[in-house]
């Protein structure tokens, strides 16, 4: 399984969906799309191998490692942990429902849109597959170029200013993150992320520099996740975003960030990332609620939704930096917030499909604008219902194993802000219900709601799926846990990094070493 290219094979995929798209006549670009998204679907199921066991100590799954450029050591390596593999799945699950929705719904310059949707496609898989540093800044800034035209052309009415402000924020967070990848390969003469956590091991630099390295990444995720109070962009990049857009952004894009403070500062700096956890997770608890109680005032669905993931991510950014007495990260905690990670996508992909189904029926997502549907509309309404208190942790859904796991290691790592944390239950609870309150069963403004057909065989099937995994994550979640519980990206505490640092040889420190 090691040599398998399999990786490879689902980076390539879309890329090559999006030559042909591109060389393709226009009526033929939706089908392409859609069966190009259906292929590297199906190529990615046996990577859910790697979630459901237990992966050797220090290893990675479909691992291939090939010269790129050698002259400055940078290196094709690719790979998955279990965590890595359920994302990679998880993007390519959102895609084809990404692309089969966009099927009726994108009318104007269908080529482009389908080519840029595909490339999206591609750089996240090659960024949750990256073990080069600049492998992973190359898809982790590519990702950035096909949202940014996806709002700027096919969004609402301040589409421009929204995308403008998407770019900024996480160019400059990039641009950070660039230059502490510089500075890790000035010490350790290479990319490699495995190589270079070798070397801090063995020769670490000072707490200081270590700490200026870590904030480096940290900065950059934090915008990406987004994290309180990095998080301005986001409301307006949802808002004005096509659906299609908006499902992979909040589903699978933001999830770079969580995933990359879990690769690489929890890998890299886990003693610095310990220093840093109080400022974390104090963060994480500020957008946790902050999230909630903005989103509660929201009049625009789509705008609730935005919100809502500020709050949620926090939650996953609480797990991952719940450092214990001992110096590692809870198991509960960790576990918890790489499981949430894959469960918010699943959640708040259905629901902005559901926001698009919405908007389509009724031309507007304002709230105090709609309002009796249940009546109009009873299938999508138990549908939306199941989805909605999926994403209010519902016991037996799966956004509820993830929450309670995170919650259950915090309070043994920061008691008090994971009892302030828990207030962003009951509040996720407060919004969301009253939005599907109003949403469903609020009066009737336009009488048109009253000629509303309900969903079709192909709406449906849009929704189904994601109902069903919602009860599969819910339901039985060790499927997926085993595969995180030992990763071979381990969170090493001061104590046995000082152990492994008197075990390992000295490696040879390259020239103008910081």
């Amino acid at each position: 399984m090691q040599n398998l290219p399999l990786l490879s094979l689902l980076i390539a995929l879309p890329f090559i969906t999006a030559v042909l798209i591109g060389l393709a006549p226009a009526k033929s670009a939706r089908t392409i799309a859609l069966l190009g998204s259906l292929a590297t679907f199906l190529v990615s199921l046996p990577l859910l191998g790697v979630a459901s066991i237990a992966p050797t100590r220090g290893g990675f799954a479909f691992e291939q490692n090939v010269p790129w450029l050698p002259n400055v050591h940078v290196s094709y390596h690719v790979g998955v942990d279990g965590a890595a593999a359920l994302l990679v799945v998880l993007s390519t699950f959102l895609q084809v429902f990404a692309a089969a929705y966009s099927q009726e719904t994108i009318k104007e310059r269908v080529k482009e849109f389908y080519l840029f949707l595909m490339v999206l496609e591609g750089a996240l898989i090659g960024a949750f597959s990256s073990l080069d540093l600049i492998l992973f800044y190359v898809f982790f800034e590519l990702s950035l170029v096909p949202v940014y035209f996806l709002i700027g052309i096919w969004g609402g009415k301040h589409r421009v200013a929204a995308g403008n402000k998407f770019f900024v924020y996480t160019v400059v967070g990039s641009l950070l993150m660039l230059v502490s990848i510089i500075a890790l390969y000035l010490r350790a003469g290479t990319f490699d992320l495995l190589a270079i956590k070798q070397t801090l091991v063995s020769l670490p630099p000072t707490p200081t520099a270590m700490l200026m390295l870590f904030t480096g990444f940290a900065l950059a995720f934090a915008v990406k996740t987004p994290l309180f109070p990095f998080h301005t962009w986001l409301p307006d990049a949802y808002a004005e975003s096509p659906i299609a857009c908006t499902v992979l952004l909040s589903g699978a894009m933001a999830k770079l960030g969580t995933y990359g403070f879990y690769r690489f500062c929890l890998f890299l700096f886990p003693e610095a990332s310990q220093q840093a956890a109080p400022v974390m997770v104090t963060l994480a608890v500020v957008g946790i609620i902050y999230g909630a109680l903005v989103a509660a005032v929201q009049r625009d669905v789509k705008r609730v939704l935005a919100y809502s993931s500020v709050s949620h991510l926090g939650f996953v950014v609480l797990g991952l930096f719940s450092f214990a007495a001992n110096g590692q990260v809870v198991p509960q905690a960790l576990t918890g917030a790489l499981l949430q990670n894959i469960n918010h996508g699943i959640s708040t992909g259905a629901l902005f499909l559901i926001v698009g189904i919405i908007e389509t029926r009724r031309g507007t997502r304002r709230i105090n604008e709609l309002g009796g549907l249940w009546e109009q509309m009873p299938v999508f309404g138990r549908l939306f219902l199941l989805v909605t208190l999926s994403s209010i942790a519902l016991p037996l859904t799966n956004g509820f194993v993830g929450e309670f796991l995170i919650l259950l290691g915090a309070f043994q790592a920061y008691p008090l802000a994971a009892a302030l944390a828990t207030t962003g239950v009951i509040w996720s609870a407060v919004y969301m219900l009253w939005m599907f309150q109003r949403v469903m069963y609020g009066p009737v403004t336009n009488p048109a709601t009253r000629r509303l057909r309900d969903l079709n065989g192909g709406e449906v099937a849009l929704l189904v799926p994601f109902v069903v995994l919602i009860f599969v994550f819910g339901l039985f979640p060790t499927l997926f846990t085993r595969g995180l519980n030992l990763s071979p990206t381990e969170i090493a505490s001061p104590a046995s990094m000082t152990a492994a640092r008197e075990a390992a040889p000295a490696p040879a420190l390259a020239q103008g070493q910081p």
